[in-house]
């Protein structure tokens, strides 16, 4: 068995009276690459290796992958028994729709790149999943505000499935609020409604406040920089949707 955790495995175990047969190895990220090739050989004898994580599914934003794409490329057999996801578990609760949505897992520690991605997603029309740890929630939902928009609808999911559970519905604006005013501890899972006609403009396609954005990409251009890279640069350091910005520098140009 590898497992992220042995001592919570243990603890597991004990609670549903189960006796652990098989050899337990710990599998966590600082160790997960080391741990590949024993595995791997234990495979190729014909051993059973089950892949086991702290909470949620394994290889979600949680270790596993490495074995379960190196045992593939091999033509290991390699199978899944379903277990909890904070993904699914989070959509379920959420209220927001869930015919189609994408996960986006951890977004980056650095505010800079997480603006970006966070631009790079202002007109994504699916359904958002992200998890995020509780120190950064404060400062990821007042990007997330600055980027999608301060009415976006979203929800934060706490410890799902464990004693402390707490679902916290709002708007971006609402939330970022909350977290920035709470401790907030445990996992969290962060859903965030897809882009819709609400916060547009009226022809639908671009968000209401590109007017600083695109006064920027002006003068840059008025600068002498070409007007795809003025638009990429203002599109990262501002939070607006690069394709959006684009077309409406177009229009102001002409």
């Amino acid at each position: 068995m590898a497992a992220e955790d042995t001592r919570r495995l243990r603890r597991l175990a004990a609670d549903l009276d189960v006796t652990l047969s098989g050899r337990v190895v710990s599998n966590w990220q600082a160790v997960e690459r080391e741990r590949l090739a024993p595995l791997l050989a234990a495979l190729r004898a014909g051993s059973t290796v089950v892949l086991i994580s702290d909470g949620g599914m394994p290889v979600l934003s949680d270790p596993g992958y490495l074995l379960v794409r190196a045992a593939a490329a091999e033509g290991l057999p390699v199978s899944v028994i379903p277990g909890p996801s904070a993904v699914t578990a989070a959509l379920a609760v959420s209220g927001l729709p869930a015919e189609r949505f994408c996960f986006e897992g951890f977004l980056s520690r650095k505010a800079s790149a997480r603006r970006t991605a966070l631009g790079a997603l202002a007109s994504e029309a699916r359904t958002m999943v992200f998890f995020e740890s509780p120190r950064r929630l404060a400062g990821t939902l007042a990007d997330m505000r600055e980027a999608l928009g301060r009415e976006r609808e979203a929800v934060v999911c706490r410890e799902l499935t464990k004693t402390y559970e707490q679902v916290v519905r709002g708007t971006l604006s609402a939330l970022a609020d909350w977290a920035s005013a709470r401790g907030v501890r445990g996992e969290v899972t962060l859903v965030v409604a897809g882009a819709s006609q609400q916060g547009r403009g009226a022809s639908g396609d671009e968000p209401r406040d590109l007017g600083p954005a695109v006064a920027e990409v002006g003068r840059r251009v008025a600068g002498g920089v070409r007007l795809s890279e003025a638009v990429a640069d203002v599109s990262a350091e501002r939070g607006v949707p690069r394709r959006a910005l684009y077309q409406a520098s177009l229009r102001e140009s002409g």
